[in-house]
């Protein structure tokens, strides 16, 4: 169990975790080559995704022939198909399609929505005296996409992977976060969208871990699981309040 009441320190990932990738243009694109699909089932299809997609991401350096966000993409298409009951692998199909019409330059031109509750729920957390910082596996542009959509202020550092040199779940990044912001491990706790990058690179440094899990797709998992960031929160202020009583 997390000692929530004793946790001074939170270190967040950022995908699925403070901002998701922009649904809309995606089923936009989905619509273009004549597959229309609900906003909601695509996010419910993405979110399927990541316990089937988990351990291939967290392989670095990355050996897959496919590369990082064509696995991603196929990986939502597929759980798609699943969820409709059917497909026989055509909406896979529309994978090589699909890529030049969402790509951009940096990371943060798809993923750059922020998540509901997002803003309230750091600012709780920043009230309770927690210090917050991102640890990222990213292409260096993380920290100016935290800028844009108004995220970066209520954090104490960003590490971001292209930038330090080390990528989940390798726990140098983590160690490199550590120092940064003055932490200790044993009181900090890390959240994350993916078991074998988050919950296993935290483990390695020595920090406490929580794997978000919105929809329950993590059934066969060895941590703690909560469904959002907001959901924290609310942990984190029963905790200081039980702890105080």
């Amino acid at each position: 169990m997390i000692p929530f009441d004793r946790i001074e320190t939170v270190f967040l990932d950022v995908g699925n975790t403070l901002v998701s990738i922009d649904f809309q243009r995606v089923a936009s694109a989905l619509a273009a080559l004549g597959t229309p699909v609900d906003l909601d089932v695509l996010r419910r299809a993405e979110a399927a995704s990541r316990p089937r997609i988990s351990k291939r991401f967290a392989v670095t350096p990355w050996r897959e022939p496919e590369e990082p966000f064509v696995v991603y993409l196929r990986g939502i298409l597929t759980e798609l198909e699943r969820l409709q009951a059917g497909g026989n692998g055509r909406l896979s199909a529309l994978v090589p399609q699909l890529v030049p019409m969402l790509r951009g330059a940096r990371a943060s031109d798809l993923w750059s929505s922020v998540m509901p509750r997002v803003p309230e729920s750091l600012s709780a957390l920043k009230a309770l005296g927690l210090r917050l910082a991102v640890v990222s596996n990213s292409d260096g542009t993380v920290e100016q996409m935290l800028r844009s959509v108004s995220l970066r202020d209520y954090l104490d550092a960003v590490v971001d992977s292209a930038v330090v040199g080390y990528e989940k779940p390798d726990p140098r990044i983590f160690e490199h976060a550590l120092s940064r912001v003055g932490a200790d491990p044993a009181t900090t706790l890390h959240v994350g969208d993916l078991y074998d990058a988050d919950v296993v690179g935290a483990r390695g440094a020595g920090l406490h871990a929580l794997l978000l899990d919105p929809f329950g797709d993590w059934t066969q998992v060895d941590c703690d699981t909560i469904p959002d960031l907001s959901a924290l929160a609310t942990a984190m202020v029963h905790a200081r309040r039980a702890g105080s009583a």
